[in-house]
């Protein structure tokens, strides 16, 4: 039987950071690529992703996000963002370029992984799920952020897939495309800000 101070910890982790995360640019990805691709690969790759960042918060703390500037974290967010959004933007809609992609579960894994793992390390609700870990009990601290972050991905990918996919394939892209470029520029803006006077 689970201990109640440990549910109690998974359940304040799950709301603090479920609230934190709705909205957030990793759910808006998640709708944006199931829009678009198979779900269960987002899906999969989103939840990997923080599965991996929630266990390295765990673990070291809000040190880990300190042993990367930020601006170059940012750099990288800019860069992966807008090559991504430029790609959306410029899709071909025939049926056979579609049908490729479909078939590129693998490669749907990966994007999805990459993207969410650059975007959200050092993120606000990684820093979160540090801090709270460092002051209460780790694994339920890991249990409750982890659930709520995926649930929070699967919402993203239920609007991507029905919501979504009610408008017609080019403006999906346009949808896409805009979203990774809107995240590109405050991703630079970001990087830009943080970078030392002289």
């Amino acid at each position: 039987m689970i201990p109640p101070e440990s549910l109690s910890v998974s359940l304040t982790s799950f709301t603090l950071i479920g609230l934190a995360e709705i909205g957030d640019k990793s759910q808006l990805v998640c709708m944006a690529l199931a829009a678009r691709h198979r779900h269960w690969p987002v899906l999969l790759g989103a939840a990997t992703a923080f599965l991996v960042l929630n266990t390295l918060a765990v673990i070291f703390g809000a040190g880990v996000a300190a042993w990367v500037p930020e601006r170059v974290t940012a750099a990288i967010v800019a860069l992966l963002f807008g090559a991504f959004g430029i790609h959306a933007l410029y899709a071909r809609d025939d049926e056979e370029s579609e049908e490729v992609v479909e078939r590129s579960d693998h490669g749907i894994f990966f994007t999805t992984l990459l993207l969410i793992l650059v975007a959200e390390f050092g993120d606000k609700t990684q820093i979160a799920v540090a801090g709270l870990a460092g002051s209460i009990a780790p694994l339920p601290v890991w249990i409750g952020a982890t659930t709520a972050l995926i649930m929070v991905s699967a919402l993203g990918v239920w609007a991507g897939r029905t919501v979504l996919q009610r408008l017609p394939l080019h403006w999906l892209h346009r949808v896409g495309g805009g979203i990774f470029l809107v995240f590109a520029l405050v991703a630079g803006w970001r990087a830009l800000a943080s970078m030392p006077l002289t």
